[in-house]
């Protein structure tokens, strides 16, 4: 198992504000994305890791990080309080 997949003991928090965020919605609930698959273009973060979705200073989106494709696309999951709309404008 690579340390990529075991993960490294202490979670780190990856924040990225909402419009710097390359993402596709996997699943929704009434608008809103609740498990994505998103551009990682952090090498440092490993599964496990928490991804933190912000607009400003509103908290739209926050899930634990899931597998890491060979492309560099992560999946995360925010299934009881996302705010991130499931369609781009």
């Amino acid at each position: 198992m690579s340390q990529t997949e075991k993960g490294l003991g202490n979670a780190q928090t990856l924040c990225v504000e909402l419009r710097e965020l390359e993402f596709e919605a996997l699943e929704a609930d009434s608008g809103h994305a609740t498990v994505i698959r998103f551009r990682l273009n952090n090498e440092t973060v490993r599964i496990g890791d928490v991804l933190l979705v912000l607009d400003g200073s509103d908290i739209l989106f926050h899930g634990r990080i899931g597998p890491v494709d060979d492309q560099g696309w992560a999946f995360a999951a925010d299934r009881s309080g996302s705010k991130i709309p499931s369609l781009r404008n």
